[in-house]
């Protein structure tokens, strides 16, 4: 009797595997944030400086918290399986379109962020594994000890000063002049400017990660026997470099990479209140503040599911650069 075993595509049999990992996101953000003491009702409450209780279960009524817990739960699950990310009474706005308008600088200012860090760590990494010069070593080892001893909000805080304060080269907050109607490469350029200094900060931040991974990743497919049949067949000390020793070691900083993408987003809310950049930490931030669940909740799925596409599209690249990996790690 033969047994059939259906398989799926690989791109399509992971996106499978990542729809539980958003359904149990989508769950622990519900109820942890339920869990919270307070809602909007009593901030609007605290402002005002007094409500009396009629008033208090009106706003509460007025926003849904009166339901059981459960009732809230599936009328949420509701709304994100049609695409409704809800309201927020805050800002009296719906919640997508809140996010969609902080979205944008978010990922701006990330992924600069991350090119910079990725490219500049790796290129630097790389430098200090071959390099025979002492010297330039231990400067490329400084750099990244400082990359991971600077608190990123007291760099920011710092380049202000030097940038903004002393030399006066570069803006100090938001992601354009204000009230400057900029077109074409004078819109670039000003966008640009306002964005070096977070992205930079941003970047240092874990760009001492990227050097010490491909330091080391480096050094350890150089001791591989095919580098050594390599060397022993004449292959140049550069080929060698380029074409067998850095593409293998480049598949732990493209997992790192994938990871390091939910840390950059809590991390860019930090560089975000200290630039003053009209992203999507600024609004989480607001949100926390004024216990508005429905945009908190919002602004974590977002997160959350750019978090789970990035992680698949890593195992996908992982997946094109090294073919072992298709087939669970097998030669």
């Amino acid at each position: 009797m033969k047994i059939f075993r259906f398989r799926l595509h690989p791109l399509l049999a992971r996106v499978v595997q990542a729809l539980p990992v958003a359904l149990m996101v989508v769950i622990l953000n519900f109820f942890l944030l339920k869990s919270v003491p307070g809602d909007l009702a009593d901030v609007i409450a605290g402002e005002a400086g007094a409500a009396t209780p009629e008033f208090m279960a009106q706003l509460r009524a007025q926003f849904g918290s009166d339901q059981p817990l459960m009732v809230q739960f599936f009328a949420y699950l509701k709304n994100i399986l049609s695409g409704d990310l809800g309201w927020s009474f805050r800002y009296s706005e719906s919640v997508s379109q809140l996010i969609a308008e902080r979205l944008s600088s978010t990922l701006l200012l990330m992924g600069v962020a991350l090119l910079i860090a990725v490219t500049l760590g790796t290129l630097l990494g790389v430098i200090a594994a071959v390099t025979r010069k002492p010297a330039i070593e231990r400067l490329i080892g400084l750099i990244a000890t400082l990359g991971f001893a600077m608190p990123v909000f007291w760099l920011g805080l710092m380049v202000v000063v030097v940038f903004t304060v002393r030399l006066g080269w570069l803006p100090s907050s938001g992601d354009s002049t204000m009230g400057a109607d900029f077109t074409g490469l004078a819109r670039i350029w000003d966008v640009t400017r306002h964005l070096l200094m977070p992205a930079g900060c941003l970047a240092f931040s874990y760009l001492a990660l990227y050097i010490r991974l491909m330091q080391e990743s480096v050094r350890g497919v150089a001791l591989q026997d095919f580098i050594r049949t390599a060397r022993a067949k004449g292959c140049s000390r550069f080929r060698l470099i380029w074409r067998h020793i850095i593409p293998n070691a480049l598949l732990p900083v493209v997992t790192l990479t994938g990871l390091q993408f939910g840390a950059m987003l809590s991390g860019s809310v930090t560089i975000e209140t200290v630039f003053a950049w009209p992203g999507l930490g600024q609004l989480a931030l607001s949100a926390v503040s004024t216990r508005d669940v429905n945009l908190l909740l919002g602004i974590l799925f977002v997160t959350s599911l750019f978090v789970v596409v990035v992680n698949l599209l890593t195992e996908l690249t992982h997946a094109a650069i090294d073919p072992r990996s298709r087939s669970g790690g097998h030669l």
